[in-house]
């Protein structure tokens, strides 16, 4: 069983950019895919993006490439989402989750454990 705790949400300013983490314990970090996914006020859940186990490949959502970079580290247990030129529509509760077959791609059945979310509110 896994456990996923983001942190790093907050309000900022159309443009600005910020950091968000995701601690994972409770499993071998390693063995996970891992994804970011976002729920604004009644839409739907959307994906981010995502990291292979290692690192070494990501896969993002149309609307987050080249503004948003995922990265992780194996050992610290922790998956980071930096996020530039950000957006009024980009305001949204944003999760990690993490998937127990390696999957990081876009598909939410895939991942077996998801965080509580932290909220990220870019005012225009």
């Amino acid at each position: 069983q896994v456990q996923l705790v983001e942190s790093g949400g907050g309000l900022v300013q159309a443009g600005g950019s910020l950091r968000l983490s995701c601690a994972a314990s409770g499993g071998t970090f390693s063995n996970y895919g891992m994804g970011w996914f976002r729920q604004a006020p009644g839409k739907e859940r959307e994906f981010v993006g995502g990291i292979s186990q290692s690192g070494r490949y990501t896969y993002y959502g149309d609307s987050m490439k080249g503004r948003f970079t995922i990265s992780r580290d194996n050992t610290k247990n922790t998956v980071s989402l930096q996020m530039n030129s950000l957006k009024p529509e980009d305001t949204a509760v944003y999760y990690c989750a993490a998937a127990e077959g390696g999957y990081y791609s876009g598909t939410r059945t895939l991942y077996n454990y998801w965080g509580q979310g932290t909220q990220v509110t870019v005012s225009s």
